[in-house]
C-alpha cells in the first residue's frame, strides 16, 4: 500500500481546495509504519483516507485501524486519479515524502476495500462507501509455516551429570507451511472485540465467517448502514468534492493557498506569529464574523439516541456577544450546555461579560470549532431540527486569541486539545483582566505571558503552559465534554439527552 497526500486538481478549485490522503494497494506488514511516518509529516492535520484495496495482513489493518481511530480521520472507498506526477512513478517529485501534496482527482467508480481492508476502514470516524465503490469481506486464511531447527549445544560432565555451557542455534530449514481457513476463537475473539471497540455491529464478523475464502461477499449499502460499518450513505464527494470549501466553517481538509505560491501551510491570523510561536494550522476563517451561539446535538453514530448536546460560540467577540449568550441560555431554561468556542479574540469588556456569565451558570469550556454537517447556521434558508443543528467537534485548525482567552477563563472546567490553538498578547484594561483571572483562580503567571507578548506578535501557549498557569484544567481535549460515548458513562454528563424515538431515528447515522 502506498500513502500520498493529494490536493484536488478540478477546474475552478483553486486558491481552496480540498485535500486527502490516496491509500492504494495491498496492506502488508509494514504498512502501519509508512502510514505513521506520513501522519507525522502532516503537523496534526485531518486530512480523510480515501482507499482502494483488495486486503491483505489482518494485523496490518487493526494498526491500521486504530491509528485512524486515534487521529480522528474520515475514511471513503475511492481511486485517486493522479494529475501528471504519481506517488509510484520513480524521481517524479523531488520533495517526496516531505509532506507537499500531489494533485488529482477521486473517484468511487469501480473503487474496492475487500478482504482485511475493512478492518482498516472501521477506524474511519466518518465512513462513506459511494454507490460504484465495493466493499467486500469473506473467511480470514491463516498461514502456518513450519521450519527445522539445528542447535548445537556444548556441555560437560559434573560430578557425572551434564551440565550444559551454551546453545547455538547452527541451521534453520523451511519444513513446508500449511493453510487453514476456519476461524479459530482467539482471532474471532479479536475481531469481536476491535468491531465493538470501532462502533461496528457485530454483523460483519458474522458474514465474514460465513463467506469461503476463495469467494467475496459484496455488503449491500443499506447492509452496510444497518452493520454500523458505514456512518451515511452518501459517497467520498462528502470528503473531497471542490465545493465544499467555500463552506463556514471551513472543513478542516481544505486548505487555501495564494495565487502564484506553491502549496505550503498557509497561517490563518491576522498577524505574522513570532519565530517561536508556530502559526496555526489552516482552520475557518472565522475573523470577519460575529461571535455567534448556536446549539448542537452530536451526530456521531456511536452516540444515539443519547448524544451530547453543546453551544458553538464562534467568531470574533463583539459587545453585543454576552446579551446574545444570556439570551440562548435563558432558552434553555437551567440546563448546562459546555461551550465549545473557537474565537480570533475581539472586544475585552464583552469576553468578561461572557466569561463571568460562564461562571456564573457553571459551564465548561473547550477550543475546539463546529464542524456542522447538514448545513452552515450562517447560510440563509439554513433553519435547525427542533432548535438543535447537527454537527461534531474538532480541535485541529482551532484557536482561541487574545480577548478569547478572558472568556475561556470563566469555564468551570476547561480544556484546550493538542490540535488547538492558543495565543495570547498584551490587551487593554490591564487592572480589570488582572482581577478578574484572580477571581477565576488562574495563576498569575498568565496574566504575565499575556501581557509580556506584543500586541502585534502573539505568543502561542503550549498545553503544558496552559496547566502550568492553572488555565486549564487537565489535559483533556474537547471530547471530554462532546465526545461520542461520554453519554455512557455514570454519572451521565448535564449535556447528554435521550430524543424521543421518532426523532432519535430521523436524527440517526443517515445525517452523515
Amino acid at each position: 500500500m502506498r500513502f500520498a497526500v493529494v490536493r484536488s486538481s478540478a477546474p475552478g478549485c483553486e486558491p481552496n481546495c480540498p485535500e486527502w490522503i490516496s491509500a492504494e494497494g495491498t496492506i502488508e506488514a509494514g504498512t502501519p509504519a509508512l502510514f505513521r511516518r506520513l501522519l507525522n509529516t502532516l503537523g496534526g492535520r485531518q486530512l480523510p483516507i480515501v482507499v482502494n484495496s483488495p486486503g491483505g495482513n489482518v494485523d496490518a489493518a487493526l494498526q491500521l485501524g486504530r491509528m485512524i481511530r486515534k487521529n480522528r480521520l474520515d475514511i471513503a472507498v475511492g481511486i485517486t486519479e493522479f494529475s501528471g506526477c504519481s506517488r509510484g512513478m520513480k524521481n517524479c517529485r523531488d520533495n517526496d515524502g516531505k509532506g507537499q501534496p500531489y494533485f488529482g482527482t477521486a473517484d468511487d467508480s469501480g473503487a474496492m476495500c475487500n478482504s482485511a481492508c475493512p478492518l482498516m476502514f472501521a477506524g474511519g470516524v466518518r465512513r462513506v462507501v459511494g454507490e460504484w465503490a465495493y466493499l467486500g469481506v469473506h473467511q480470514i486464511t491463516t498461514t502456518y509455516r513450519r521450519e527445522k531447527l539445528l542447535y548445537r549445544t556444548t556441555y560437560k560432565i559434573v560430578n557425572g551429570k551434564k551440565k550444559v555451557l551454551s546453545t547455538k542455534l547452527v541451521s534453520r530449514k523451511n519444513a513446508g507451511s500449511y493453510k487453514t481457513y476456519e476461524m479459530s476463537k482467539a482471532v474471532e475473539k479479536r475481531l469481536s472485540a476491535y468491531l465493538k471497540e470501532m462502533g461496528v455491529e457485530q454483523g460483519v464478523l458474522d458474514v465474514m465467517k460465513a463467506t469461503p475464502a476463495s469467494d467475496i461477499r459484496l455488503i449491500e449499502p443499506d447492509d452496510m448502514l444497518e452493520m454500523k460499518l458505514v456512518t451515511s450513505l452518501g459517497s467520498l464527494d462528502l470528503l473531497t468534492e471542490k465545493s465544499m470549501c467555500p463552506r463556514r466553517p471551513m472543513p478542516a481538509n481544505c486548505r487555501e493557498v495564494p495565487s502564484n505560491t506553491k502549496p505550503a501551510e498557509v497561517a490563518n491570523i491576522e498577524a505574522a506569529p513570532s519565530p517561536t510561536a508556530p502559526a496555526p494550522a489552516p482552520g475557518p476563517q472565522i475573523q470577519d464574523q460575529e461571535m455567534r451561539f448556536v446549539v448542537v446535538r452530536g451526530s456521531n453514530p456511536l452516540c444515539n439516541p443519547d448524544c451530547p448536546e453543546w453551544i458553538s460560540a464562534e467568531g470574533t467577540i463583539a459587545a453585543g456577544s454576552a446579551g446574545e449568550l444570556r439570551q440562548l441560555l435563558d432558552m434553555l431554561g437551567g440546563r448546562r450546555l459546555p461551550v465549545v468556542v473557537n474565537s480570533p479574540g475581539g472586544d475585552v469588556q464583552a469576553a468578561l461579560a461572557a466569561g463571568r456569565l460562564i461562571r456564573e451558570r457553571g459551564l465548561d469550556v473547550a477550543v475546539a470549532r463546529t464542524d456542522f454537517l447538514d448545513c452552515d447556521p450562517g447560510k440563509a434558508g439554513c433553519e435547525p431540527t427542533e432548535g438543535l443543528y447537527s454537527g461534531l467537534t474538532i480541535d485541529a485548525g482551532a484557536r482561541c486569541d487574545a480577548a478569547c482567552a478572558v472568556m475561556i477563563a470563566g469555564g468551570i472546567r476547561r480544556f484546550v486539545g493538542a490540535d488547538a490553538h492558543f495565543l495570547v498578547h498584551s490587551i487593554g484594561m490591564e487592572e480589570k483582566v488582572r482581577a478578574y483571572l484572580d477571581e477565576m483562580a488562574i495563576g498569575s503567571g498568565f496574566f504575565v505571558a499575556m501581557q509580556s507578548a506584543q500586541y502585534a506578535k502573539h505568543s502561542e501557549l503550549s498545553q503544558g503552559e496552559l496547566r502550568e498557569f492553572g488555565f486549564t484544567t487537565g489535559p483533556q481535549s474537547v471530547d471530554a465534554l462532546t465526545g461520542a460515548t461520554i453519554c455512557k458513562s455514570s454519572p451521565k454528563p448535564d449535556n447528554c439527552r435521550v430524543l424521543p424515538a421518532a426523532n432519535a431515528e430521523a436524527e440517526a447515522p443517515a445525517k452523515l
